[in-house]
């Protein structure tokens, strides 16, 4: 048996991020606010942990895998969170937050003589639950390689860019830019064609197999064409916030970006609209509402 680790976060990604760390042989100590979503976990043989704090041991590493930048600070800092117990510990977030909160995450670890490695995440539920996901990770490089064979059980592969806690969270929220930005485009492109009596699926498989033959686009222009927008891989809420945190980290850089206001506008609407029950790339609806259909 590897180390056991403390797990914080069981949602649909963090449920199979953990469950592929107790395959690869990982005791894990669980904790999640809705305790029966670790039902799944604990048998397969992990603990329940009844809050932050207990998920942690001094010296070992917890892992948070939580919604936003306040749920990581919240069982980080909290008052039962579990920076206060971790010690010389790692703290390996998985979370999609702003660089500046990681930034100060990782000084109030270092404060307290702990580590702190940000490891955000690329790749759908199912994707995660296949441990096929693309790891982006940032931090003190001495924790870095510590919980590198964490990142390795669960993914295909893993990015280091280097010492700066927020540099893998740039690189984060720089990635969901790009995928909403291939959504937009794809909606707008296929509205386009539609209009002028080219039909959405036509114009979808000739893109996608040339000019555009890559892994975006034929994942979410299949469901750009169709206007099916499941399974749901993050709902439109969740990404809103990433967009929140793309344009303040673009501000605080003194960054135009056009494109992600854009954005953040189409995901608003979607999000007023009750559109909850669909996957993010449902946003692409607003391009062709907007044309009539």
């Amino acid at each position: 048996m590897k180390e056991t680790v403390g797990f914080i976060g069981l949602g649909n990604m963090g449920l199979a991020v953990a469950t592929n760390l107790l395959k690869a042989g990982f005791g894990l100590r669980v904790y999640n606010r809705t305790a029966e979503k670790a039902r799944p976990l604990l048998d397969l043989g992990a603990t329940l942990a009844r809050s932050p704090a207990e998920a942690a041991e001094p010296g070992g590493i917890v892992v948070t895998m939580v919604s936003d930048d306040r749920a990581v600070e919240e069982v980080t800092l909290g008052e039962s969170g579990f920076l206060h117990r971790l010690g010389d510990g790692i703290h390996l977030s998985m979370s999609t937050i702003a660089p500046c909160t990681a930034r100060r995450l990782a000084d109030f670890h270092r404060d307290r003589g702990s580590r702190y490695v940000a490891s955000p995440v690329f790749g759908k539920p199912e994707v995660a639950a296949r441990a096929k996901l693309w790891v982006v990770t940032s931090g003190d490089a001495a924790a870095r390689a510590r919980v590198r064979p964490l990142q390795e059980a669960v993914s295909q592969e893993v990015f280091d860019f280097g010492e700066d806690p927020g540099g893998a969270t740039v690189v984060k929220l720089a990635g969901n830019f790009l995928l909403g930005a291939a959504i937009e485009a794809m909606a707008e492109a296929f509205t386009l064609a539609q209009k002028h009596g080219v039909p959405r699926q036509q114009t979808f498989e000739f893109f996608s197999q040339t000019l555009f033959d890559c892994f975006v686009y034929r994942g979410y222009g299949g469901m750009i064409a169709s206007e099916h927008y499941r399974p749901v891989g993050a709902r439109p809420s969740l990404i809103r916030k990433d967009y929140g945190l793309i344009l303040e980290t673009a501000a605080e850089g003194l960054v135009p970006m056009p494109l992600a206001g854009l954005i953040h506008d189409r995901l608003t609407a979607t999000v007023a609209k009750g559109r909850e029950d669909v996957d993010w790339a449902g946003f692409a609806r607003e391009a062709s509402e907007s044309a009539g259909l």
